[in-house]
């Protein structure tokens, strides 16, 4: 019996670091993981889902490939669910047309008022919500706009209304009176005894008589709708109104607005006055503290949008009694707007003061808005100086003095 270290390999060589059929292990190995990239990379792997619909023709009986797997039909029950019949969104409905055009309501010969976009009770009720909901100005203020413009528009709407009854009721007597000519010039002449356009006219009569009462049913329930909105209307202007006071009141009360008041000399006896330019809620505050009133919008001190690019912007705005013809008045036409009684102002671009004059009277000025300041105006004849007098800008700043020391108002004066 021989050792083991005694034995041979059946070769002659040495079996050790060699593999089963005496290739080096490490040689092996790397021949190995060649073959597994090549297996990797091979076509019959299934790299493809088989869910995944073939090509037509990309596969034979006894290909090794995989039967392809073809979609299913869906059912004509499933197709017809899956249709959801939707309206062309090219042209919202809801968008509001310009100029009479196709978004204006079609006319109608049902002899019926057509339902408004928004009743005015949903608008009114929205706007209110809104402005019981914040405490500051700016919202209300929005939300007066927003009204005002929703009025506009009721109102035209029912304009445009009354103008389509009429001329329903003028076309339908015209109507009846060419049906009556015409079958009376193609009547034959009857005996005197025999009435015989009387009797063809009596259709007519009627159909005529059944028209003009619709139209005037209409007439009435449109005069109904008409007041009850304009009722409605007025209560929310009528409480938006009180509740911008009230808080107005509250607010110059509570925060003085602050002014600082820059003097610049021309020559000896003349001088410039400018204000520096105020934000927020200052604008609205001041101009109740100057006149007593309110104006209009929220933003009108720095509004400069023009209608006409030739024209400097408008001192008024068209609303609240002031027409489109009156937003450019002359110096006196502007001093009696502003003394006219009322709650609201519509000023756009300047804040209007009234100082007191020594020997009796008034003279108005105005803080004409000119970017990062405020230009002390005075009128004078149909407009107005900016270069004031010594006595006058010495009045200007008293007045504006008083008022610092009622505790209304915050002042600091610089000359320059």
């Amino acid at each position: 019996m021989t050792s083991r270290k005694g034995r041979k390999p059946a070769s002659g060589k040495g079996r050790a670091g060699k593999g089963a059929s005496g290739t080096d292990p490490k040689v092996e190995a790397s021949v190995r993981g060649r073959d597994v990239v090549r297996r990797e990379e091979s076509p019959l792997r299934r790299a493809t889902p088989r869910e995944m619909p073939a090509i037509d023709g990309a596969w034979d009986e006894g290909s090794p490939l995989p039967a392809p797997v073809r979609p299913r039909r869906p059912a004509a029950q499933e197709l017809s669910s899956r249709r959801v019949s939707s309206p062309r969104r090219d042209t919202p409905r809801d968008l509001p047309a310009v100029g009479g055009g196709a978004g204006t309501p079609a006319a109608h010969t049902s002899g019926e008022p057509e339902a408004p976009v928004a009743s005015a009770e949903s608008v009114t009720r929205g706007v209110l919500a809104r402005v019981r909901g914040m405490e500051t100005l700016e919202p209300a203020y929005e939300a007066w706009l927003e009204l005002r413009l929703a009025y506009g528009a009721a109102r035209v709407r029912f304009q445009e209304e009354r103008e389509r009854l009429d001329q329903q009721g003028s076309f339908l007597v015209g109507a009846v009176r060419a049906a009556s000519q015409e079958r009376a010039a193609s009547a034959e002449p009857a005996p005197a005894a025999e009435p015989a356009l009387t009797s063809g006219d009596a259709p007519m009569r009627d159909f005529l008589r059944q028209a003009e009462e619709k139209l005037t049913r209409a007439r009435e329930a449109l005069a109904k709708e008409e007041a009850e909105s304009e009722a409605r209307f007025q209560a929310a202007f009528e409480e938006i109104r009180s509740t911008v006071m009230d808080r107005v009141r509250r607010y110059l009360a509570g925060s003085p607005p602050r002014l600082r008041l820059l003097l610049r000399k021309v020559g000896a006896t003349r001088a410039i006055l400018h204000v520096e330019r105020v934000g927020g809620d200052a604008p609205v505050l001041l101009v109740y503290l100057f006149s007593g009133r309110i104006p209009s919008r929220y933003g009108f001190l720095f509004d400069d949008s023009t209608e006409d690019v030739a024209l400097p912007p408008a001192p008024l705005y068209p609303e609240e009694g002031v027409a489109p013809a009156e937003v450019r008045p002359e110096a006196p036409a502007l001093v009696a707007r502003v003394r006219a009684p009322g709650e609201v102002l519509p000023v756009k671009g300047f804040l209007p003061v009234f100082v007191p004059r020594p020997e009796g009277g008034e003279d108005f000025f105005r803080l004409l808005q000119r970017g990062p300041v405020m230009e002390v105006e005075v009128a004078e004849g149909p407009g107005f100086r900016g270069v004031l007098t010594r006595e006058e800008s010495e009045r200007f700043a008293g007045h504006l003095l008083r008022l610092k020391l009622e505790g209304r108002l915050e002042l600091e004066v610089e000359a320059g």
